[in-house]
Parts: C-alpha cells; structure tokens; sequence
C-alpha cells in the first residue's frame, strides 16, 4: 500500500468521532424501473353515421369538448327527400280515392234501404273503404320510417368527453357505420408497456411514483390493471393518478415503478466523509471508533427519510458512529 494513503488511514482514524450510534441490519428496499407512460382516456369512442350521404354540417374539430347525446354532424341523403315526397303524393291520392269510396258507401247505404241495391254491393263498397284505410295507415307508417331515417342524418356523440380525432370534412360523402369524429371519454389515466421480464413482479394496486419531467414529480399512483397479453415482448398496465392533466391525450410522462426488493445496508448521508479520493464510515470498535474504508452507493428513501447505501465495506452487526463529538 503507497505510504501516502497510509498516512491518510491513519490520520482518518485518529480523528474525533461521534456520540450517535446506529447498529446495522439488511433492511428490504424497492427496486424501481424507470419507465415511460402515455396518458390515455379511459374509453375512447367513434361516432358513426347512421346513415350514408353528404355530410353538410360539422359542427366540432379536434379538442372541443361534448357531451353525450350532443349533435356533432349532420348527413343528408337527397333520395330520402325524394321518397318524403312521393308518399306524400301517394298519400294525397289514397285521401282522395277515400273521400270517394265513403261518398259510395253513403250512397250505397242508402239504396239498401230502399232495396235498390243488394247487400252484396254494400259489402263491397264497405270492402273498399276498408282497403284503403288500411293502404293509407301503410303508407304513413312507411313516411314514419324515412322520417326516422332522416333524424338518423344527426351524428351524436356517444360519450361526454373530448374530441380526439375528425378523420373527415364538410361535404365528404360517407357510408352508413363511417367514423366521424372519435371521442375520448371517462377521465385520462397513464398506460405503461413494460419489458416482460418484471410482469411477475406486477400486482394490482401497487404504488408507482411520477418521475422528473413529469410535472407532477414524487406524486404517486396506483397500478390499476395489468393485461394478460404480452405484445413485442411488453406487457401493458393502466395506473391510475389523481389529478393527471389530461389535456394532451397521448403525451409521454416518466414513472418509476416498482419491480422487486432486495436487501441493502443503509446509513444516514452524514455518516459517509470522504478523504483522499476514499469514503469512509466511523464504526465503534473495541479501543474505540475507527474509519473503515467502504464503497457507497445512491441516496434511497427508506420508512421516510434519506439513507445513502453502503455496497462493501460494512457488514450487518457493525455499529456506525454518527455526528461529531
């Protein structure tokens, strides 16, 4: 060993030393995994045309926010327009060609009394009035339904939330069951694809903490649920976070997560002093505390507070010598 790390051993080792102790123990620690979410809506619903024609009315674009039952769009067919048309002309002629036939009957009824006609007749005009009250119920029936076809041109969106995507224009003409608009609804939550070696470790309702960059550094969420599917080899979980922005629906955010524990040697920061290029940690010893030379590793949070690893040097049963005298 070169004397001058000798003499700084020795130097380190004739300094005052603490009162404080701290017997050592292995305690267990979180090992964590940095990874990227993307914020997510919890549903995220098309709006579809329920009929096919021409779109002449949008009335949201991207990031407008609706509620459910609210008109968004309106499709217009033209050749539902021209059969309105030609049932009401149909339906004019059966009015008419009604008005007639109970004239008949009336006039009928009449000479029956008289016995100018037969009873057969009578049945025959009656018949008659008969059919075409019945064809003109048919008819209304059938403007009903185009009538219902035509409210069915109002595009509606299916969930209160924010509007995600219009993947079409004013005056596109679309099919029945097209996408109009894709609406994002049910509140926004992060979702995670995480290597497949931790899905083991991944539990429902573990604790994950939001990362630097994040805007929301230190708070914690909850792992909501974790897929059964391992895709690319990723496995996908969604987490919940109160108070998560959701105002930009895929924008990437860093979590830490927790993938296992592993047994560590822990001291308070204070208790390491380096010298010389070398960390040291006073340990009490029978003729009194000396320094031991040790290799450190990071600050980890344990029950609460900072506590700076101790990677080699130490060993559980040491009793550290904290503060100064």
């Amino acid at each position: 060993m070169p004397r001058s790390l000798l003499a700084v051993l020795a130097l380190l080792a004739a300094l005052p030393v603490a009162a404080g102790q701290l017997t050592l123990s292995r305690v267990e620690i979180t090992e964590w995994k940095a990874v990227y979410g993307q914020v997510e809506t919890r549903d995220r619903v098309p709006a579809r045309a329920r009929i096919g024609g021409t779109l002449v009315e949008l009335r949201v674009t991207e990031g407008d926010r609706v509620e459910a039952g609210q008109e968004i769009a309106l499709v217009e067919d033209d050749k539902l327009s021209f059969r309105l048309r030609a049932i009401d002309a149909q339906l004019r002629a059966l009015d008419t060609q009604l008005e007639t036939a109970t004239t008949d009957l009336d006039r009928g009824a009449a000479l029956r009394e008289r016995g100018v006609i037969t009873q057969q007749r009578l049945d025959q005009l009656r018949t008659r009035v008969a059919e075409l009250e019945g064809q003109i119920e048919s008819t209304r029936a059938e403007r009903r339904v185009v009538e219902q076809q035509v409210a069915e041109g109002a595009v509606l969106s299916p969930d209160t939330g924010v509007v995600l995507s219009v993947p079409i224009s004013l005056g596109s003409v679309i099919t029945p069951g097209e996408t109009v608009a894709e609406i994002g609804g049910g509140g926004v939550f992060l979702r995670l694809a995480i290597p497949e070696r931790h899905a083991t470790t991944l539990t429902e309702g573990d604790e994950i903490t939001l990362g630097a960059g994040s805007g929301m550094d230190g708070q914690t969420g909850r792992l909501a649920k974790v897929y059964p599917q391992i895709e690319g080899g990723r496995v996908v979980a969604d987490v919940e976070v109160d108070g998560l922005d959701g105002r930009f629906v895929g924008r990437r955010v860093p979590v830490r997560l927790p993938v296992g524990t592993r047994a560590a040697l822990l001291v308070p920061p204070d208790a390491v002093l380096r010298a010389g290029g070398l960390d040291f940690v006073a340990v009490a010893g029978e003729g009194g505390a000396v320094r031991r030379a040790v290799v450190p590793g990071g600050i980890v949070r344990h029950d609460g507070a900072e506590w700076r690893e101790i990677l080699s040097g130490l060993s559980a049963g040491d009793t550290v010598v904290t503060g100064d005298e």
